[in-house]
């Protein structure tokens, strides 16, 4: 470590309440809400990497559904015009707006209209004059996105003075998410949490009546996973709950006549909605086993009979990969195969094995990494939400038949100077080679020297992504070499190298991190300064690195972290609580010499880096009191730091000019340590 002049200069800021406006853009629901900026692209014209339009500025496709014939894809996007929902024929063409706004589309069994979210509210649109504006083509004054001058056109539907056959299911403010309707069409099944909890209300179709709930007390109401899962005769509606057992996401059944709730697992953590086989006697899922770590996007395959009351796991060579409990599985039309996503060395891919288990093989060779995936009924093509590290948000169409996939959209942002990072590793603290993906400098020269800067990737059990990392991008833009490290216990490598976090959280992957800089500053070009920063379990690791090798970086920038479990253990959420429990192998009370090993808090006098610390005040999946722990023992004991928090933040900051100021005081942190002199 160059230099070793540590005086203390603590400073605890929150930000300036007279922060310019927002954007909303929130990662579980995939919202993306846009506001105008001075000086931004037109269509057509490519974007400069900077923060704010990084968080502002970001365009792309959300969401996407098959049409049940296979030939249109309805995609929920923004673009540079505006956002909607779009229809994409399959067979290539210029896409058309549907309506202004609007997410989670969703086919209406016959494909005649769709399912959206729009306005606080459910609807019903119907897609005649939108697929008949696709068959006119750039005639009907829908041109090419990307071409400057040629806008989406107006939408076909005006939901301000609806066509006939639009029909506003919902007029309320309680909120629904994850709608779908029931096979004859008639139904729509959506959670709220209007009743206190996450649970399956019911509402007809036709517009008539009030929302009616179906399940009581299924999880809560801050649980914002899955959907609910039709039977094919649309008798039964299959479902997660934990109201048999606190710290257990079993699947079970209701019967939508009689409202009767019946548990059909036992053995299994689910981590995707259930699904029906198309002959509705087993129902399929992603899931891990109770009995064991509650892992992340290394999962079990299981079918389930819910008559039989039998759990049985796929057997196959791999795993599946429900990433963030976002991804699931699809049935063969006549249920004799399954289709799941599998994610190796941070890229995606779609998987195909036997129903009854066998040999699992790979179906698409994309790479990049997708956010979700859509089939229809008879799963004749798959399409993905997916992006690379050269190219935004778009969808992918896959022939259930093979050969390559196809690009259908081009709503993504065109940024200027992306590059393709170099897949390497390097040899950690223990002998184990850790993949790391290089991002250089723009006309990167061997000759010269250049700061360089570790980045630990959010999710322990997680993994950095061969995708889209605009972070990354725009520091290497700035002068520095960044190299995004997949340390030990995350996903994609195997179930053993996964189960090496287990019960050693913070100590192994801090020591990963700090191997690293090892590796950079032995670099011929390194200037001998290397920073580390992080997200949530990129948080915690950062910190952790800090404490426990102290001489590995010169500036650190912890984000969202936990830095005592033992603590977090008590002010978590429900979700938070289960993580930490199983990792540790028990509560703080079972296991206090395993919580010991994690606890960064009490090595904090070991730290000699300058630290800046940052977080949400609202955030409880990493608890805001580990911020002003971590804060209080900075100061208290001396060290040289910078705090900040923001009011208001949850683990997922909402406000994008929070955002923007979060990742400016980062890059001016590292500035100052690591060019600089000190």
């Amino acid at each position: 470590m160059s230099g070793h002049i540590r005086s203390p200069a603590p400073v605890h800021s929150r930000p300036d309440a007279s922060a310019l406006g927002f954007l909303l853009v929130c990662a579980v629901c995939g919202l993306l809400v846009l506001l105008p900026a001075p000086g931004r692209a037109q269509a057509g014209e490519s974007l400069p990497l900077t923060w704010e339009n990084i968080f502002t500025e970001s365009t792309g496709a959300r969401d996407a559904s098959l049409s049940p014939d296979g030939r249109v894809v309805a995609v929920a996007a923004s673009t540079p015009q505006g956002s909607g929902i779009f229809l994409v024929p399959v067979a290539g063409g210029d896409p058309v707006r549907l309506i202004a706004g609007g997410s989670s589309p969703v086919w209406m069994p016959h494909g005649g209209a769709l399912l959206v979210s729009a306005r606080g509210d459910l609807w019903i649109v119907p897609v005649e004059d939108g697929l008949q504006a696709l068959a006119e083509g750039p005639a009907a004054g829908r041109g090419p996105l990307r071409d400057p001058g040629s806008p989406p056109g107006d939408p076909v539907v005006d939901l301000d003075a609806p066509s006939p056959g639009v029909l506003r299911l919902t007029h309320d403010d309680d909120g629904e998410r994850a709608a779908r309707p029931s096979p004859d069409g008639r139904t729509v099944a959506f959670y709220s949490g209007r009743g206190g909890a996450q649970d399956i209300w019911l509402v007809d179709a036709d517009g008539s009546g009030t929302p009616r709930r179906l399940t009581r007390e299924s999880m809560a109401p801050d649980d914002l996973r899955f959907a609910p899962g039709w039977s094919p005769d649309g008798s039964r509606i299959a479902y997660f709950s934990n109201k048999a057992d606190y710290w257990e996401d079993d699947i079970w059944v209701v019967d939508v006549a009689s409202r009767v709730e019946r548990r059909i697992s036992r053995g299994l953590m689910a981590s995707s909605t259930p699904v029906w086989s198309p002959d509705g006697t087993r129902i399929a899922l992603l899931g891990t086993a109770k009995d064991e770590y509650w892992y992340e996007d290394l999962a079990y395959l299981y079918v389930l009979d819910p008559e039989a009351g039998t759990e049985r796991r796929v057997e196959m060579q791999v795993h599946a990969t429900d990433w963030l409990h976002n991804l699931g599985v699809f049935w063969s039309a006549d249920g004799s195969e399954l289709f799941f996503p599998f994610l190796q060395r941070g890229r995606m891919e779609l998987w195909r094995v036997p129903a009854q288990g066998g040999v699992a093989t790979r179906m698409t060779n994309m790479g990049g990494h997708f956010r979700s995936y859509d089939t229809n009924p008879v799963a004749s093509g798959f399409v993905f939400v997916r992006s690379t590290p050269t190219r935004g948000t778009d969808v992918d169409y896959y022939d259930v038949r093979g050969g390559p996939a196809r690009q259908l959209t081009d709503f993504g942002t065109e940024w200027q100077g992306l590059v393709e990072p170099e897949e390497i590793s390097y040899r950690s603290w223990d002998g184990l080679y850790i993949q790391a993906f290089l991002y250089r400098p723009p006309g990167f020269d061997p000759s010269r020297t250049y700061p360089a800067l570790v980045q630990v990737h959010g999710g322990g059990t997680n993994s950095y992504l061969h995708a889209l990392n605009t972070t990354e991008q725009y520091l290497a833009q700035q002068g520095y070499v960044v190299l995004a490290v997949n340390y030990r216990g995350g996903s994609g490598f195997g179930r053993r190298f996964q189960d090496l976090g287990v019960q050693d959280w913070a100590n192994g992957q801090a020591r990963d991190a700090a191997a690293a800089a090892t590796f950079l500053r032995a670099r011929p070009w390194s200037n001998g300064n290397v920073g580390i920063y992080g997200y949530s379990y990129g948080g915690i690791t950062s910190m952790a690195a800090i404490a426990r090798v102290p001489d590995a970086f010169d500036a650190a920038v912890p984000m969202a972290g936990i830095y005592d479990f033992a603590d977090a253990y008590d002010h978590a959420d429900r979700l938070g609580k289960i993580f930490i429990r199983t990792g540790h192998g028990g509560s703080p009370e079972e296991v206090p010499e395993i919580y010991d090993v994690s606890n960064t808090l009490a090595r904090v006098e070991n730290i000699r880096t300058p630290v800046l610390v940052m977080h949400g005040e609202e955030d409880v999946r990493a608890p805001f009191r580990q911020y002003e722990l971590a804060v209080e023992i900075l100061q208290r004991t001396g060290k040289t730091y910078e705090a900040r928090s923001y009011p208001g933040e949850p683990h997922g900051f909402r406000n994008p000019m929070n955002r923007i100021d979060m990742y400016r005081r980062l890059e001016a942190w590292f500035d100052r340590w690591l060019r600089q002199g000190r």
